[in-house]
């Protein structure tokens, strides 16, 4: 359909950009994953929110966990390692952290946390910020770095997963590069410095002069701000932990 052609349209020959395809999976089978991989996506990111049917409530969409559960196995069974759920950290789902990288496991995929924010939807229920929480959070974490040394499956290293905390403890985290690290570009070509902002620029040169070299925001800490803001430095730290899952996932 129209997102293989779109993948097939972007995708260059000497094999750039990195393409990842972001799915809740409700549309996902065998021959649209096939079809995905040979188009060129790198990596089919799999929304879930909760190790169970409790999934389906949370995105409104009854029979959603049951698909995922019957359809992610049989296509990490076809070895290509680029399976990967990725989840929002919240206080809905703060006790299930934990299981989703079991599940995960049992499934033989990865999964990649981030951190709730609610800039997208104004619902500040579900941020993390009372003790009891941060507490929960603080020992989740720490055993997510202790799984880590057992596991290939987690993909957040564990720089990524102590600053996830320390947002959720400051509430906020500071000195956002939007529109020079990262930007997204809107269907009609645009550029807008973040998902959560709604201005528009023709070049990121515009965006930089006008948004981003004033830009105090602080509201968030998703995944494509822990990823793309890491410096030089802490990406080399951060290499011989993504060698190691890249040789376990092949092996």
């Amino acid at each position: 359909g129209d997102v293989v052609a779109i993948v097939k349209a972007t995708k260059q020959s000497d094999g750039l950009p990195y393409l990842i395809l972001v799915t809740n999976g409700v549309l996902l089978n065998e021959s649209h994953y096939l079809q995905l991989h040979e188009a060129g996506v790198n990596q089919l990111s799999v929304s879930l929110d909760f190790p169970d049917e409790r999934h389906d409530e949370f995105r409104r969409h009854r029979g959603l966990y049951e698909h995922l559960e019957q359809t992610l196995p049989k296509l990490a069974k076809f070895g290509y390692q680029d399976i990967i759920l990725n989840t929002a950290i919240t206080q809905a789902n703060l006790k299930d952290v934990l299981p989703l990288a079991k599940k995960a496991m049992d499934w033989n995929i990865s999964i990649s946390y981030s951190a709730y924010t609610a800039l997208r939807t104004g619902n500040k229920d579900y941020c993390i910020n009372s003790e009891e929480d941060l507490n929960i959070l603080r020992q989740t974490i720490s055993e997510l770095i202790e799984l880590k040394k057992q596991t290939s499956h987690v993909i957040n290293s564990k720089a990524i997963l102590l600053d996830t905390l320390r947002y959720f403890e400051r509430g906020y985290m500071p000195n956002c590069k939007a529109g020079k690290r990262f930007f997204v570009v809107m269907p009609d070509g645009s550029f807008v410095p973040c998902s959560h902002r709604g201005n528009k620029y023709s070049t990121q040169k515009e965006m930089i002069e006008d948004f981003s070299q004033a830009n105090q925001c602080s509201a968030c800490y998703d995944a494509i701000r822990s990823y793309s803001e890491r410096s030089l430095s802490g990406q080399l730290k951060d290499v011989p932990g993504h060698s190691k899952q890249l040789f376990a996932r092949n092996a």
